[in-house]
């Protein structure tokens, strides 16, 4: 055994390596500064100071894809002008794999690495810059040192000449323009506005929101921050904890909008600058608010265990898409009904059109909700025209998983715990008390441990399998059932055609369908049926046709004329709506208005 004067001074050595080891950690810093001279050519310039970094060569990394998109972009491909110094010196960076850039700097601790991306790509999951105004989202503009990513860093903006604003969630760090990040991850996970858009603000559970507004659009804004504040509010019952101390809506207002993107304190939307002039429309903004803003709990702290802490190298699969998108719509449309924006009759009815999309896709008997979101970075980012007949949207599913669950809790429980109180868990458990994300069998026990019982035939089947849900059993809890009526009784041709050049071309074919059978396949050209020349969609000249009618086409495929002759089958697809029963027990009353905010 040591004796005690050895077991001592090991003990001191120990305790100098690590503080040495400290010491050389805390001295490493990064500064990224981002600049913008000739915006019109739609390039980013960004330049990092990194001190500190006693290797032979530091690799530095772009990430491959956006947090919260599930598609390898490949952000490195807009990366150029490369160039790497120390003491004005020129220093050896060589690109050793697609993202990734190794600088030599055997003799300097401290080294400068610049480049230019090309961004010109305005969506909410890329970046882009122009004469109008600047934005950007961290992967794909930022690199990180790969050995370096729980690194702070701090960001300086330089705008482009005559642009006043930059908004970011970001914290400031003293100085024009000049932000800090705790980590890559939060520089990754902050995008970036700036020019000169219109700052709005309000206030919603004591925490301070702005609202970045790019682009001309017509909308009353004490209305619109308003309602927004009601939409804000009412998320935040859901979980009942609020983890802001702040929170960023960047709004750009263009002709047709795209969408929006989660992120930890704030989110980007696209918008059609037109939307606010419409009621249908205004409710959809705000269906858009409250589904990106409720994504600020499940997904960036409510999250399965595959997303994040995470690889940027690759991709990052889970099987919980479903809940974590679909969940979230189910969430975002609750969340618009609570608020007073959508009544409880066009809540149901918008429900029963969701449950008409994903039962009229044939993909939903061959592709599962948790397949669905597993194979989101193959399939669900990159459809074709088969996607409807092979797979089903983890959104579209899952949100209809979501609200069966729902119902199934409140009845379970007889009203006292809903999915609500599941959410609830998971953030106390995993967010708060773990400190990280749970797995699928998690989730189950969760949903166990707030109804009382557990679900896994449910899970297996619906979730993990293609069963149809049981919405009318579902649905029964609250007094209401399911009704469906064929959407025709006449013959169809089981394709789509749109107009192409003036040329009708089928676009789509429907699994089993008359096309199908017959052999009509996706670019034909249509030219004649039954020897009458097509000049718009032939599914109008097949109107009122009895199944077991046989049809001939002339079609032009490959520049190669072709006749196919097949009978026409019935159409198969159901409209759906969701109808009270007539003399619901105070139980289902009860289910019921747990389940919709009833007026």
């Amino acid at each position: 055994m040591p004796s005690s004067r050895f077991r001592l001074a090991l003990a001191a050595a120990l305790v100098l390596v690590l503080s040495q080891f400290t010491s050389a950690k805390a001295a490493s810093s990064l500064r990224y500064t981002l600049s913008m001279p000739a915006p019109q050519t739609h390039y980013f310039e960004v330049e990092m100071a990194l001190s500190g970094f006693s290797k032979q060569y530091t690799d530095l990394k772009m990430p491959v894809w956006a947090p919260g998109s599930y598609l390898v972009r490949e952000f490195a491909k807009n990366v150029e002008s490369v160039a790497a110094s120390a003491g004005g010196q020129k220093l050896r960076a060589d690109k050793i794999d697609k993202n990734t850039w190794r600088v030599y700097h055997p003799k300097a601790k401290d080294f400068t690495f610049r480049y230019r991306v090309y961004a010109f790509e305005l969506s909410v999951r890329t970046s882009f810059i122009d004469a109008s105004h600047g934005y950007l989202n961290g992967t794909s503009v930022f690199m990180y040192p790969a050995e370096g990513k729980a690194l702070p860093s701090t960001l300086v903006v330089q705008p482009a000449p005559g642009w006043s604003q930059v908004s970011t969630s970001l914290r400031p760090a003293g100085g024009t323009f000049t932000y800090q990040s705790s980590s890559y991850d939060e520089l990754a996970d902050s995008p970036i506005e700036i020019g000169n858009q219109k700052v709005l603000s309000f206030e919603a559970n004591g925490t301070p929101h702005t609202v970045a507004m790019f682009g001309n659009a017509q909308y009353d804004e004490a209305k619109l921050l308003g309602d927004m504040k009601k939409v804000c509010e009412e998320a935040h019952r859901v979980v009942g904890q609020n983890p802001l101390d702040r929170y960023l809506f960047i709004v750009h207002n263009i002709e047709r909008g795209t969408g929006g993107l989660e992120h930890l304190f704030s989110t980007t939307l696209s918008v059609s600058r037109n939307a606010y002039s419409t009621e249908t429309g205004y409710v959809n903004f705000l269906g858009l608010v409250a589904h990106e803003y409720f994504h600020l709990w499940n997904v960036k702290r409510i999250r399965p265990i595959a997303l994040g802490p995470f690889n940027y190298d690759q991709e990052n699969y889970t099987h919980m898409l479903w809940l974590s998108e679909g969940g979230t719509s189910y969430f975002g449309d609750a969340i618009v009904q609570r608020a007073g924006f959508v009544s409880p009759e066009q809540y149901l009815a918008n429900m029963a059109a969701d449950i008409t999309l994903v039962e009229n896709t044939p993909g939903t008997k061959l592709q599962s909700a948790a397949e669905s979101s597993f194979d989101a970075w193959i399939k669900g980012y990159r459809p074709n025209e088969n996607s409807p007949n092979t797979g089903i949207s983890y959104y579209s599913i899952g949100q209809l998983i979501s609200g069966m669950l729902d119902l199934m809790i409140i009845h379970e429980t007889k009203g006292e715990k809903s999915l609500d109180d599941v959410m609830r868990y998971l953030y106390a458990q995993y967010y708060q008390k773990l400190k990280r994300g749970f797995t699928d069998e998690e989730f189950q026990d969760a949903v166990a441990k707030v109804a009382g019982r557990r679900y896994d035939d449910f899970f297996r089947t619906r979730v993990y399998g293609t069963e149809t849900l049981d919405y009318n059993t579902t649905l029964g809890y609250a007094g209401l059932r399911l009704v469906s009526a064929p959407t025709t009784t006449d013959a169809v041709l089981g394709a789509t055609v749109s107009m192409t050049s003036g040329k009708p071309v089928v676009t789509g074919v429907v699994r089993n369908g008359s096309a199908w059978q017959g052999g009509l396949s996706v670019n034909d050209e249509i030219l004649a049926v039954n020897g009458i020349r097509v000049t718009d969609d032939p599914n109008k000249l097949l109107t009122g046709r009895a199944p077991g009618t046989s049809v001939r086409l002339l079609v032009n495929r490959d520049a190669q004329i072709q006749e196919l002759s097949f009978p026409l089958l019935a159409g198969t697809t159901q409209r759906y709506r969701i109808e009270q029963l007539p003399s619901p027990t105070a139980e289902q009353q009860k289910a019921l208005s747990k389940w919709v905010r009833m007026r």
